[in-house]
């Protein structure tokens, strides 16, 4: 079991920045992927980021690219969003997730193959 818990999400104007933090707790945190999703009102969740189990390897959605970096720090089990030039249709509720099976970086875009999940952070961008 792992568990995955959020922190850093506030109400932020647009151009703002945020960086939201994932702390794992459980099973040795250097085994999982770990990538961000997020799900607006009406939505349903949508990957935002992902990063392998080094680092070495990154990937993101589109809609953010450019502007969100993930990072993760092994030695202090945490795994980071740092988010910039933050819109309003960035508004939405993140969670962290981990995922244990090794998959390319395409398959860290699908939530189902993820193992654990936290309960999520929220974020809103005003206008």
């Amino acid at each position: 079991q792992v568990q995955l818990v959020e922190s850093g999400g506030g109400l932020v104007k647009a151009g703002d920045s945020l960086r939201l933090s994932c702390a794992a707790s459980g099973r040795t945190f250097s085994d999982y992927a770990m990538g961000w999703f997020r799900q607006a009102p009406g939505n349903e969740r949508e990957f935002v980021a992902a990063i392998t189990w080094s680092g070495a390897n990154t990937n993101y959605a589109d809609s953010v690219k450019g502007r969100f970096t993930i990072s993760r720090d092994n030695a202090k089990n945490t795994v980071y969003l740092q988010m910039d030039s933050l819109k309003p249709e960035d508004t939405a509720v993140y969670y962290c997730a981990a995922a244990r099976r090794v998959a390319t970086m395409a398959i860290l875009t699908s939530r189902g193959w993820y193992d654990y999940w936290g309960q999520g952070t929220q974020v809103t961008v005003s206008s």
